[in-house]
């Protein structure tokens, strides 16, 4: 039975570590945070895509069990890096990769097999990592161990694109690394993408969302515009939506969200003006378009509320969602965090309702509300900003003296739409 070590238990890290037991690996799933590692193996899941009744399974075979000591991933096979990489200060950080690296370093042997899925920009498997693994091990990469990249493709919350339906590009940085990445996935996934090196896998991932973000930038850009030509973008949007060939469907918003479009593109742009010299003017206008959209959410709000003579300071105004996207938890990143944040500086009472959200993420003198229609007309604006299923839009739109709606699920005489 072969051993696989998954580094980061996370929404990437864990589903992978539970396809793989199922696949008959004996899994170790190494998470730095000795909290989360606690719940993993009490049985609890803090991660949306994989429920307590999978972990149970899980655990039963007696095969899967979180550690956050990097002894109990020794004798690994196979080992997937699925560590978070982060912007600090406008500049790819690679830090917890360089830890994951040099932990695991040590343990490597002869054979052994090391794949990074952690988003990053192109050169990082070969360039940064297997330096790193190299030192620390005195092995080398082709010839004494494997070692290739994977981009991860987990869309949390997405109930037909799972992580084993889902193809799965794989490279290695020679055809034995890339033979030996290719068979561990086509364990745990139903369809594999072998690509020539680990550079075009890398370059691929944020081609996927760089792609997202530009053209959720243009869509963005184009509501803003299209209010003050005083057409409606939505209707336009339904309309080129019935083309079938040669168009893909994008909706306004109040930003990007989430763990990967407001970071993924950055790491492009950073790569081609550290290497080439040249901006990438796409991402940065798209950077600059979807950073100030929470800013016109407000100034939105704010015009809706004058004319309707409230000043915004003192007014009380709902917020329906927090999380970056539909029927999900998850508020890192969200622009809806940060329409929070600007209201409360003009003094607004804020409440908000989300039945999926983390509390600990929610803003300071942000207080939590039921989505319920007492609550819908205390309010002197009901702002609708991620569109969870389990919101009765019907009701917001009977209840509310003003929606402003940024998800358009509302239509009405009270409603603005983005």
């Amino acid at each position: 039975m072969e051993k696989l070590v998954v580094v980061g238990q996370g929404y990437v890290g864990l589903p992978l570590a539970v396809r793989a037991v199922r696949a008959g690996f004996d899994v170790v799933g190494v998470e730095v945070d000795e909290l989360r590692v606690k719940r993993l193996n009490a049985g609890q899941s803090y991660v949306e895509d994989v429920g307590d009744d999978a972990l149970a399974a899980a655990h039963g075979t007696g095969r899967y069990r979180a550690s956050a000591d990097y002894a109990d991933a020794d004798g690994f096979d196979v080992c997937v890096i699925t560590v978070p990489t982060p912007l600090t200060d406008g500049v790819p950080d690679l830090t917890h990769i360089a830890s994951a690296g040099r932990s695991l370093a040590p343990l490597l042997r002869p054979g052994a097999t090391v794949v990074l899925e952690s988003t990053t920009y192109p050169g990082t498997t070969e360039e940064y990592l297997r330096p790193i693994l190299e030192e620390g091990s005195g092995l080398r990469a082709p010839g004494d161990f494997h070692l290739g990249y994977s981009p991860e493709r987990i869309d949390p919350g997405n109930p037909r694109w799972r992580l084993e339906n889902t193809p799965k590009v794989v490279s290695g940085v020679d055809e034995a690394s890339l033979a030996k990445v290719r068979a561990f996935y086509e364990s745990v996934v139903e369809r594999v993408v072998p690509v020539s090196s680990p550079q075009v896998a890398e370059l691929c991932k944020l081609l996927e969302n760089t792609f997202r973000h530009v053209n959720i930038a243009l869509v963005n850009e184009l509501s803003v515009f299209a209010r003050q030509l005083g057409i409606d973008v939505w209707e336009a949007i339904d309309a080129a939506s019935t083309k079938p060939f040669g168009y893909m469907r994008f909706t306004p918003g109040p930003g990007v969200g989430g763990h990967c479009l407001p970071i993924d593109p950055s790491y492009l742009s950073w790569k081609v003006k550290r290497s080439l010299g040249h901006s990438f003017r796409f991402v940065e206008l798209a950077n600059d378009v979807n950073e100030h959209m929470p800013a016109h959410v407000v100034d939105r709000l704010v015009l809706g509320l004058n004319e309707r003579r409230k000043p915004v300071n003192g007014s009380r105004v709902l917020l329906l969602g927090l999380s970056y996207k539909r029927n999900t938890g998850d508020c890192r990143e969200s622009p809806a965090l940060e329409v929070a944040r600007l209201l409360r500086r003009l003094g607004a009472r804020v409440y908000a309702a989300d039945p999926h959200v983390d509390l600990a993420f929610v803003p300071e003198g942000v207080a939590i509300a039921e989505p319920t229609a007492r609550e819908a007309a205390a309010a002197d604006a009901v702002v609708i900003l991620t569109d969870h299923d389990c919101f009765d839009f019907a009701m917001v739109r009977r209840e509310s003296a003003f929606v402003l709606d940024t998800r358009n699920r509302c239509r009405g005489p009270n409603v603005e739409v983005l």
